[in-house]
Order: C-alpha cells, then structure tokens, then sequence
C-alpha cells in the first residue's frame, strides 16, 4: 500500500540512453511509475499526455531545448511539479539560470548518490504533497470566507432594510395627530413622539430615559401600573391642565413585556 495519495509518477529526461536507464533502476523497489524521455521536447510531450507528474528530474545539457528550457516550459504549464536539474558540469551561472528561470528544486551533480537522490526524491514527494495539501487548504479558506462575506452581506442589507423601517415608523408615529408614549419593562420612557412630549412636559422632569415611577407625578405611574395588571385600558385623566383619553396596551419587544401609552387631546 503506498504511504501517497496517488500513483507516484516521475518523468526522467536526458538525451543520453544509459543515463535514463541508470535512473530507471534506482527506483525499481519503490513504487513509482518511471517514465522516460530523450529530449526536452519530448517530455514536454508526454508531461501533456500522460501527466500530472509530481517529480520531473532533467539533465542540463541536451541539444535543441537545454535543461533550463526545458524546466522553464514544465514550470510555467505544470508549476505543481518539483523541478531536479543533472548536470555534469560545475557551472555557477547555469545553477543560477537554472534555479531563476526553471524554478529548481534541487541541482544535482553528476555522477550522483543513488541513496542521496532517492533521498532527494522522497524530499521532493513531501514537498508536492504538503503544497497541494496548503492549495486545498486555501480553497477551503476562500470558500469559507466567501460563505462569511455573503453571510456579512446578507445581515447588512438586512440591518439596512431594519434601520429603514425603523426612520418610517418613527417618522409614522412622530406625524401621528395623538401623543404616543413607550415604556419599557424597566418602567423607562424609551420613545415619545411630539404631541407626546408636549403633553408630558407638565407631569415629567424629563422624557427620555425617564423612570416613570421617580421622575413623573403619580398619575402617569399610575396609568402603567394599571396597563401592566389589566393589559389594556382606556381612560380618562388629566395631564397638567390637558384633559385627555388615554388608550394603553401591553406589547411584546425584543422577548419583554412593553407598554404603549395612546394620549387623545379632549
């Protein structure tokens, strides 16, 4: 059973026969799929047609398409896949060239280490696995992130539609030719409209945000006790010298008991 994910596929291009066979028979016991290539050409061909390959091992000097070019060509339609240059000659610019232009992985000397590069190999796995590993770990961000902003989006206009609906109705109730008061379950005067603060200006200290049972005179405390046992009431009473009707109700806001007071100038 294979410790990958996926059949191990490593293509091997150099323009020298017995160099491909001596890499061929590196990896007998291991369970990899070797193919192989004469020139760089013809591994851009068979990367083509019989790919993905997770490793791609190049010698550097071949006529026509150099190590390099050839690499360079693998990097930019493959660039998933390790990149190992060969290369029998200790040319400090063609390391450079190579590491620069094709990407390399790793830049081999011949004649090399069978175990170093079985070694290297392995190496090159870990690294191709744990890339596509962070690529789908990345898609995953995005899409989970994209979830979240549509999620954000959707709560804003939300919110937006909310806020709107909040300005008409109190632009609704403040139009309204009656007075229109709010207590909430705290006995706090949370919203009063004009009629209504002009009718309370008399019998509270102030309006917003006052406490109905310590900042009022006795009768509008009274009128929200009365609502609270009854859960609606109409009456008749006086504020300051204003003789009014009054229609009050028990509502339920944001899971708590609220009271709305209705004031009818007689």
């Amino acid at each position: 059973m294979s410790e990958y994910p996926e059949q191990i596929k490593i293509l091997c291009v150099d323009d020298e026969r017995n160099v491909l066979r001596a890499l061929e028979r590196i990896f007998l016991d291991d369970d990899y799929e070797i193919v192989l290539a004469g020139s760089g050409e013809e591994g851009l061909k068979v990367m083509a047609e019989s790919g993905p390959f997770q490793v791609v091992i190049s010698d550097y000097r071949m006529p026509v398409m150099n190590g390099v070019e050839f690499l360079k060509g693998v990097y930019d339609r493959w660039p998933e896949t390790v990149r190992i240059v060969l290369s029998g000659y200790a040319d400090a610019s063609a390391i450079v060239a190579a590491i620069n232009e094709g990407h390399i992985y790793r830049f081999i000397p011949k004649p090399w280490n069978d175990d170093e590069l079985r070694i290297t190999i392995q190496n090159c796995l870990e690294r191709y696995f744990l890339q596509q590993k962070n690529c789908e770990l990345l898609a995953q961000l995005g899409a989970t992130n994209q979830v979240l902003e549509d999620k954000v989006q959707q709560r804003t206009e939300q919110l937006e539609l909310r806020n709107r609906a909040l300005e008409f109705s109190q632009s609704l109730l403040g139009g309204l030719p009656v007075g229109v008061v709010g207590v909430d379950i705290n006995g706090m005067i949370a919203y009063c409209n004009d009629i209504g603060a002009r009718l309370l200006k008399d019998v509270c200290g102030d309006i917003f945000g006052a406490d109905v049972s310590t900042c009022c005179n006795a009768s509008l405390g009274l009128l929200v006790a009365q609502v609270r046992l009854d859960k609606t009431i109409t009456v008749d009473t006086v504020l300051g010298s204003t003789p009014c009707r009054v229609i009050g109700r028990t509502i339920t806001f944001s899971d708590s008991e609220a009271i709305v007071l209705v004031f009818l100038e007689r």
